[in-house]
């Protein structure tokens, strides 16, 4: 059997180490160090002492939208539409539901009174919607008064704090979906991470639904990756640059981080970026602009659990999460971290395909 078997990306978890509610304070939550050499358990707050003067943060900025919308359909019944992203003024691509029932022509009623109309079903299953709102209304300023954040399907705590499912800097809004691998940041481990040198720098990439979403495909590399809109400004192409210049590494936090400068380096070495990026990252695939990784316990047979394989190496990987489930780490969106540390470049400048030589 192969690395592009999708059943090799299977593991089984106990329904009770899914994290329902984040820990308090945010960098209480554990931290695997996965190096070359081996693996330690630490906590989050510990994270300035485990990287050194000179390395760079690589955040992602974007705030989650209130994208979950209720409302009513024109021939009564409840209906729900989850916004993924926006096409054109007050036109948007989204998920609805009861999809049978919503179809091209169809209406739903929404808060405030203000009407979606169904336009077209696209190839995915997602619609066009278009949303009419008074000339004097601003989409956003109505869209926060009426929507709600899209928590995963496995959160289900009715009193969760929405903040709490924002990155300290989210700043540009557009996601589906938290980065959740920035959850654990807090004031003060941002200011510890300062006095030690440890350095920050941000993109966008504003991350959709299709992320958490499991593979179908039997053979991996058959999988059609979703897409999602990313900016990686020159400022922060350009602090990367000087972090190589003076020996120090870059650490994305998140795979959204790690897919967004990846894609920024698809023609051989990173530049300023824009656009829409369906990079997926698989087995043999070798890693450009990134040398380490902060990343939460991903669902199984996922995008992100495969593209972590590729630095870990997927047998490993896989024995990590059992030793971390044995342990009572809490997983996925509110659960623990994982810091991985040690991508091996080549000779080229370019990373191999991982720890696991």
């Amino acid at each position: 059997m192969d690395d592009f078997d999708l059943e090799r990306y299977d593991y089984t978890l106990p329904q009770e180490a899914i994290a329902q509610v984040p820990v308090e304070p945010r960098d209480h939550s554990r931290l695997m160090v996965v190096k070359e050499a081996g693996h330690e358990h630490h906590f989050f707050y510990e994270l300035p002492d485990l990287l050194q003067s000179g390395d760079l943060l690589v955040l992602n900025d974007t705030r989650v939208l209130p994208a979950r919308l209720l409302g009513i359909r024109a021939g009564g019944g409840q209906a729900e539409i989850l916004l993924l992203h926006e096409r054109s003024a007050q036109q948007w691509e989204c998920l609805v539901r009861p999809g049978r029932r919503l179809l091209p022509g169809s209406k739903v009623t929404l808060g405030g009174g203000v009407q979606a109309e169904i336009l077209t079903r696209e190839a995915g299953g997602t619609r066009t919607v278009q949303f009419h709102l008074p000339p004097e209304v601003p989409f956003m300023d109505w869209l926060q008064a009426t929507g709600t954040l899209p928590l995963p399907p496995y959160i289900t705590e009715p009193n969760l704090d929405p903040e709490r499912y924002q990155t300290l800097w989210a700043s540009t809004p557009g996601a589906a979906a938290a980065p959740t691998a920035g959850l654990h940041f807090t004031h003060d481990l941002l200011a510890r991470l300062k006095e030690r040198k440890i350095a920050m720098a941000y993109i966008t990439l504003h991350v959709g639904v299709g992320t958490f979403r499991p593979l179908t495909a039997t053979d991996i590399r058959e999988h059609v990756m979703h897409h999602e809109w990313l900016t990686v400004p020159e400022a922060t192409v350009d602090q990367i640059q000087q972090t190589r210049q003076q020996g120090g590494r870059v650490i994305a936090v998140g795979t959204t981080v790690a897919r967004a400068l990846e894609s920024a380096s698809a023609e051989g070495s990173l530049r300023p970026w824009q656009g829409w990026s369906g990079l997926y990252i698989y087995p043999g695939y070798r890693w450009r602009s990134v040398d380490g990784l902060i990343t939460n316990f991903h669902l199984p047979k996922t995008s992100l659990l495969i593209l972590v394989s590729t630095l870990v190496g997927r047998e490993r990987l896989l024995a990590l999460y059992q030793e971390a489930t044995a342990r009572g780490y809490r997983f996925y969106s509110f659960g623990d971290a994982m810091l991985i540390l040690g991508v091996g470049r080549s000779t080229d400048g370019r990373a191999d395909t991982g720890l696991c030589h």
